[in-house]
């Protein structure tokens, strides 16, 4: 995303900027144990949120521009905290020194599972097809908001419901049965 701020706004960052730091110290317990992001990447995170204030904010009986960016501020940071927990969870190791050795046996189980899944998707048709599709994106860590963008911008509930009829379709099927899905 691309901010255009004009000269007022600009100067209306630059004023506010230590309200940044601030918004950290109140709202951020322990900034320096954010995860993958250090204090540097919070206050940067912060400096967008101010910016987004900046160019949002209108003139008027409503809150100050203090309160209005502190608000933004503070959700702009809290938003990129909850993203990366999100997604760390999702992460997965493919490095496979850092993999204990029994789940080597996984990775192999995974390459039957996958040739499994190309018979299965021959097969079938229509919607289970797409369903078997975003079953292994799914598995890759995807949302079904996010594999609905894959599918010609479909709803997380048409994925959803694509994934059920895919998982009852193969259920049939006894030896992706055995893997449990």
């Amino acid at each position: 995303m691309s901010l255009q701020l004009t000269d007022a706004e600009r100067a209306r960052v630059e004023q506010y900027l230590p309200l940044v730091t601030r918004v950290i110290k109140d709202r951020v317990h322990n900034p320096n144990q954010c995860g993958m992001y250090s204090y540097d990447d919070l206050v940067q995170i912060g400096c967008v949120g101010l910016c987004k204030a900046a160019t949002s904010y209108v003139e008027g009986p409503q809150a100050t521009f203090k309160t209005y960016a502190y608000r933004l501020i503070r959700n702009e940071i809290f938003n990129e905290l909850e993203y990366a927990t999100l997604r760390k969870d999702r992460e997965v190791y493919m490095d496979q020194e850092l993999l204990p050795d029994e789940r080597y046996d996984d990775v192999r189980l995974g390459d039957s599972l996958d040739s499994l899944l190309d018979a299965a998707a021959k097969n079938a048709s229509g919607i289970t097809a797409k369903g078997i599709e975003a079953l292994r994106l799914q598995a890759q860590g995807y949302s079904c908001k996010e594999i609905g963008k894959r599918f010609d911008d479909a709803s997380g509930n048409n994925v959803s419901a694509w994934i059920s009829r895919a998982r009852k379709y193969l259920r049939q099927d006894p030896a992706i049965a055995a893997f449990a899905l």
